[in-house]
């Protein structure tokens, strides 16, 4: 199978959706591998590493994609590539379609039969999406510290305190891959931690490896709004696979929360489970309302893009690997990983929660192969 990798234009989106030792691994089982070119430069990868693995460096990317039969990205396709995609062709990358409609209409209409890491389910776990949600939940303590700092309009507020102050306090709303991540730094750093969620055997377990050095709540309406109202910092971390995510934090709560608190919404590339969170860039990644700052940037792991390329082809490749050495069809009907990955085939929606998104028919992938 020929395989297209792009860079990836997305607003600084560092990271590449193949490593040359990758490349290497599809070349050692006959496949070919394209390279756009400078594709991996920001991530640490020049082009001549790849050619010593064994792919192709091309410059055109409208060559790359009428001469790939399977296309592997990072990030979702941005609107100039719409275009690019021909029907039947394999897309192999993060999706998050229930929040991106104008691109669900493009695949739809092109008959791409698309696979997205976020929703590949192995053994109840979501492998591709794993080490990205671990990253994610890191940085976002990480930034949201900094815009707590009052130049960028925060409350002046040191999450760890000093001796004789009140420590900072964080609310992290979802105890999953992000939150129990952004617990980790939380309480590195000192600040005064409260996880919510709704599975209360999660709770348990965060108590069981935290300790006393969190508090743990269940995600009731009243404990979000007493949590608001209480922290400088709230992560949203809420996680429904495929789906929107629940809008959990609603614009009126934000009256009642700390003049110059943040809010970072990982969940934001899923529609945010904070009402008036928008999606942004690394160029300008925070603005206001009612007083609060918004962190919504869709893509917090392409800032640390070598380690970010690493963790996630690391856990992509396999996957990759068996469709290109089975083609989608037989791929699906062998695994099921790879089926509960595929949202799109031949201009049929094939992810229920993505077609609930917009109420369009869902078909399973099992019955159109």
């Amino acid at each position: 199978m020929n395989i297209g990798v792009v860079k990836e234009i997305k607003t600084h989106e560092y990271r590449v959706g193949m490593t040359p030792a990758d490349a290497k691994a599809y070349a050692a089982r006959g496949h070919r591998v394209f390279i756009e070119k400078d594709a991996g430069r920001h991530a640490g990868f020049p082009d001549e590493l790849y050619v010593a693995a064994g792919a192709q460096i091309l410059s055109d990317k409208q060559k790359l994609f009428d001469d790939s039969q399977m296309i592997v990205k990072v990030k979702e396709p941005q609107a100039s590539e719409y275009p690019l995609f021909h029907e039947g062709q394999i897309l192999y990358t993060y999706l998050h379609l229930a929040a991106e409609p104008e691109l669900t209409k493009a695949l739809l209409a092109s008959k791409v039969k698309s696979v997205a890491y976020e929703t590949i389910e192995d053994h109840q776990s979501l492998p591709c999406l794993v080490p990205m949600s671990e990253i994610a939940g890191r940085l976002s303590v990480q930034e949201g510290a900094k815009y707590l700092e009052k130049q960028f309009g925060g409350r002046g507020i040191l999450l760890g305190g000093v001796p004789g102050v009140r420590r900072g306090r964080i609310a992290i709303i979802g105890g999953g891959v992000v939150g129990t991540n952004a617990a980790k730094i939380a309480v590195g750093i000192g600040a005064d931690v409260t996880v919510l969620d709704v599975n209360a055997r999660r709770l348990a377990y965060l108590d069981d490896i935290f300790g006393s050095s969190i508090s743990t709540l269940y995600s009731t309406e009243a404990n979000i709004e007493q949590a608001l109202v209480e922290s400088d910092l709230v992560i949203g971390a809420v996680l429904i696979p495929g789906a929107r995510a629940p809008r959990l934090v609603r614009r009126d709560h934000l009256s009642s929360m700390k003049e110059g608190a943040v809010v970072v919404d990982v969940a934001v590339d899923q529609g945010g489970c904070v009402e008036t969170i928008k999606p942004t860039t690394h160029d300008d990644p925070v603005y206001q309302i009612d007083g609060v700052v918004h962190y919504g940037v869709a893509n917090m792991p392409g800032s640390v893009a070598l380690t970010s390329t690493l963790a996630l082809t690391g856990a992509t490749l396999p996957y990759g690997l068996y469709l290109a050495n089975n083609g989608l069809e037989q791929a699906a009907l062998k695994s099921r990983p790879i089926a509960t990955g595929v949202n799109t085939y031949k201009g049929h929606i094939t992810c229920q929660g993505v077609a609930e998104a917009f109420d369009k028919a869902y078909v399973p992938v099992g019955e159109l192969l």
